[in-house]
């Protein structure tokens, strides 16, 4: 049990890692876009139509991936702060408490990401995106679409970690 808690906790936090570069990308992506739209548009007076949808779709992405990387790194709102830092069976009660929260929230998301009404898969969200494309850039919908049950799937990993860990330190204690 406690080699799983420790095999599942490094891979929750080498994927946090990339999400958070990934966050920091899309928001340095976010600023560039949006200040060379300022450049364009004031100083050269033709700004260009694609700037304000790519800073749109990254400040999605950096969003939704730094809420997973808030999550993992506990700077997510709670309502019982202190509870976190609980060891010991205290510890796992709220443990399970937050990852029940997390998880009814979670998992509606994740299910209709990819199954529609009826668990018809075509008439999911992200099969509704496929067909399609950005109004401006002339990329498919999917690539930014993707990031919603990515950063919620990261989320359920974070979520399968801390339960895990807080599983075998009771182990451990007794």
């Amino acid at each position: 049990m406690r080699a799983m808690a420790h095999l599942l906790n490094r891979l929750s936090d080498g994927l946090n890692r990339v999400a958070l570069v990934g966050a920091a990308l899309a928001v340095a992506v976010m600023l560039a876009a949006a200040g060379w739209q300022v450049v364009a548009r004031y100083l050269l007076n033709q700004p260009p139509i694609w700037t304000e949808e790519l800073a749109r779709f990254s400040m999605v992405w950096g969003g939704l991936l730094g809420a997973s990387c808030a999550f993992r790194l506990r700077r997510d709102p709670t309502l019982f702060p202190d509870a976190l830092t609980l060891r010991g069976t205290r510890g796992l009660v709220y443990t399970i408490i937050r990852s029940l929260g997390v998880l009814c929230f979670i998992l509606p998301i994740l299910w209709f990401s990819f199954f529609g009404p009826g668990g018809d898969v075509s008439r999911g969200y992200l099969a509704r995106l496929a067909g399609r494309q950005t109004e401006t850039m002339d990329l498919p919908m999917t690539i930014f679409g993707v990031a919603i049950p990515l950063a919620f799937t990261l989320i359920v990993l974070h979520v399968l970690a801390d339960l895990a860990v807080a599983f075998s330190e009771i182990r451990k204690t007794k």
